[in-house]
């Protein structure tokens, strides 16, 4: 089996039409992720990180280039086609949680099976709570939450569909000290388990838990090294 998850050819991203004054976002980033790999793309704000993950996991396009996902080329795809992608391959972790106020940590959690073809979501949602240390929190809403508690739900809920990659965009940004540690060890046993995550953060101290750690600036890759420093990655 091909162990390359993620191969991205020469993607480039730019913003504003041609002949005028243009942003480029991203500039001809070529790189591989292999499938099991624990790796932080890093960077400082404005470097082109976030907009790298959008592409990388498939909720924007690159203007150039091509962007392969196990084996097929998402860059292609019509945006149909990349949201089945997204449901099916994809989980996400936001810095901001982006949990539904209204409803349960269960329900916010059950939501991507909505769109999915799988039976008993209810089971498959407090499966995953309690894989992340939450199923006393089952009918807590995120205002009964504290922030570590909900970006844990937020974890659960990249977790229920079971994908190939899980993309994390600065998940320890709105959370205290503690709070964090607690986010990156979880992340850090998903990866023990066979997990493949990438981690977008501007912080040396979290980028330092994982495996691979590729920064960016100005939109292009300056450095792919892996980690040989920390030991909480190890398997």
């Amino acid at each position: 089996m091909n162990n390359t998850l993620i191969n991205a050819k020469n993607l480039s991203k730019i913003y504003g039409k041609e002949n005028s004054a243009q942003v480029v976002a991203v500039n001809e980033v070529s790189m591989e992720i292999r499938r099991g790999e624990f790796v932080a793309i890093m960077g400082a704000s404005g470097s082109g990180k976030s907009t790298l993950m959008n592409i990388l996991g498939c909720l924007d396009k690159p203007t150039r280039g091509a962007l392969f996902l196990d084996g097929s080329e998402v860059s292609k795809m019509d945006d149909e086609q990349l949201a089945k992608i997204r449901n099916q391959k994809i989980g996400f972790v936001f810095q901001s949680f982006n949990l539904l106020a209204r409803t349960s940590a269960l329900e916010n959690v059950e939501l991507p099976l909505i769109y999915s073809d799988k039976q008993d979501i209810t089971k498959l949602a407090k499966e995953a709570l309690q894989a992340v240390g939450l199923s006393d929190r089952l009918d807590h809403h995120p205002s009964e939450l504290s922030g570590g508690q909900q970006q844990r739900v937020a974890v659960a809920r990249a977790l229920v569909n079971d994908p190939e990659i899980i993309f994390a965009d600065e998940p320890t940004g709105n959370l205290d000290t503690r709070s964090s540690l607690e986010i990156i060890a979880l992340f850090a046993e998903l990866y023990k388990m066979g997990r493949t995550i990438v981690l977008v953060t501007h912080e040396p101290d979290i980028a330092a838990h994982t495996r691979r750690i590729i920064k960016i600036a100005d939109g292009k890759i300056i450095a792919d090294e892996e980690n040989r420093l920390h030991g909480t990655w190890q398997k």
